[in-house]
């Protein structure tokens, strides 16, 4: 019994010790925890005296129950005393402010990833000799299909799901081989242009796909154009985009009604040369869709194909951005997240 005296006493000196070297809400919040929490002080003489017999918890209860009492209106009345300090402290400070004391540092504005890789990739072009040009996203049938070698019984149309708009005959054009169209029929070789833009098809959008996004392709035409100006085209851009002299190129099968020869052509990774995730352990990246300008296509827009030649190359310019910056999920360069956008 006189243990448990002992314990209330100790308890409220120690208590009231505390409470008087406490100068902070936050130092007073850690005497609640240490003496007036779930598993503090007080808690525990209580569960000291839950196991006496009944005799001495009559002795003893009027001692604890004073020493719950007190030491609540002890704290009551520091927490608002610390309070009332912590408010006229907030007040002085609010009258003495100086609005010349701070000066916020401008915000600065940085082009979007997309914006960014896409000037590179104009300039590259265009030291190359290309004349960058445009065209509009709404197009007929015929700039979008017919003039490209795609007639209306044409199964390439359902490699491409079109959004065909209330006009008859106008659609949201699914390339940006229209702009080639545009070109061949307003102007006679030598032609070298560069066009990139908005494409739309009707796909479900993923990590890897939407239903908008952004293609650029080339275009030259000229006397005794080959193959091998098309790739040393390709891979001097590559090369350029990715600021590595070291990537090589290679050339696969490729259908495309436009063009014939249709060629795929490949880089080597320009982040591993044994295999990594981006290149998917192989060491190529599918890069560009390429060929010949098909004969009927120069003779649709005017152009004699016995006289001219001509290559073409286009490339998904949202994916290149992906793979230029590491990112994984195309949702994210059209989703504002601040965070995201702040690493470029």
């Amino acid at each position: 019994m006189a243990s448990l005296k002992h314990d209330i006493e100790t308890t409220h000196k120690e208590f009231s010790r505390a409470l008087d070297q406490a100068t902070t809400l936050e130092a007073l919040e850690q005497i609640r925890i240490t003496f007036l929490g779930r598993n503090g002080s007080i808690a525990n003489i209580m569960a000291i005296f839950k196991q006496l017999p009944i005799e001495e918890k009559r002795a003893y209860g009027p001692l604890l129950q004073e020493l719950k009492k007190k030491t609540q209106e002890l704290f009551d009345a520091k927490k608002i005393t610390l309070e009332s300090q912590a408010h006229a402290y907030e007040e002085k400070l609010t009258q003495q402010f100086d609005v010349t004391a701070y000066k916020s540092e401008p915000s600065a504005g940085t082009l979007h990833p997309y914006s960014s890789i896409l000037e590179e990739i104009e300039n590259v072009f265009i030291s190359m000799g290309f004349t960058v040009t445009e065209g509009p996203e709404v197009e007929t049938d015929y700039r979008n299909f017919e003039a490209l070698n795609i007639p209306k019984d044409h199964p390439a149309r359902d490699m491409q799901d079109t959004f065909w708009i209330d006009v008859p005959g106008l659609l949201m054009r699914t390339h940006t081989s229209t702009v080639q169209i545009k070109t061949m029929e307003s102007q006679q070789p030598p032609i070298a242009i560069l066009a990139s833009g908005r494409v739309y098809r009707h796909e479900a959008t993923d990590a890897s796909h939407d239903y908008m996004f952004v293609q650029t392709e080339g275009l030259v035409v000229d006397k005794n154009i080959s193959v091998a100006n098309l790739f040393a085209t390709t891979e001097t851009f590559l090369q350029a985009i990715f600021r590595n002299k070291s990537i090589k190129t290679r050339v696969r099968p490729g259908y495309f009604p436009f063009v014939e020869p249709g060629i795929e052509i490949d880089m080597s990774c320009p982040f591993c040369t044994t295999g990594c995730s981006v290149c998917k352990k192989t060491t190529w990246i599918e890069a560009v869709g390429a060929g010949l300008v098909h004969p009927n296509v120069l003779r649709m827009s005017g152009i004699d194909p016995d006289v001219y030649s001509g290559f073409a190359f286009g490339f998904g310019t949202i994916r290149l951005t992906m793979l230029r910056h590491g990112i994984n999920d195309i949702r994210l360069l059209h989703s504002n997240k601040l965070d995201f956008l702040r690493q470029f």
